[in-house]
């Protein structure tokens, strides 16, 4: 599994993509913390009770489809953290009354779309991955 961080706007989300499976799967609270425009600690209560409701309404799918990855803390260190693929993610963010509920879903399209293209043509990750490695080198001798 490989750790990533996404951009959404200005906002961070982690990721991990399973290259077994080829799936990428985002931090839940990540996604909830840009959705309420809340801190992290609220956002975490918002996905429990989230969580609890879906439950009780027997919706708890997009619950049971969440796992729990290895991301890269803000003090580091990797810690467990609840993250979903896009579909499941979809379906989280449809629960959340947000104006940045239509952008995010987007976000998660497009993000999609360009996995199915390097599928494709493995270029274009080869690419990217260059892209992103010059970017690092340029704020390491820059900052």
């Amino acid at each position: 599994m490989k750790n990533d961080i996404k951009i959404f706007e200005q906002s961070k989300i982690r990721s991990v993509y399973d290259e077994e499976k080829d799936v990428w799967y985002f931090s839940v609270i990540d996604v909830l913390m840009i959705l309420l425009e809340k801190d992290y600690q609220t956002s975490r209560k918002y996905w429990n009770k989230l969580a609890e409701r879906l439950r009780k309404e027997g919706a708890e799918q997009p619950v049971t489809n969440c796992h729990q990855l290895k991301m890269l803390a803000a003090d580091g260190k990797l810690r467990d953290t609840t993250a979903a693929d896009a579909e499941t993610m979809l379906r989280i963010v449809q629960s959340v009354p947000s104006p940045k509920a239509e952008p995010i879903k987007q976000w998660l399209a497009k993000v999609g779309y360009e996995r199915m293209k390097e599928t494709i043509n493995p270029a274009i990750s080869i690419d990217r991955a260059r892209e992103n490695w010059q970017s690092e080198i340029l704020k390491i001798c820059y900052f």
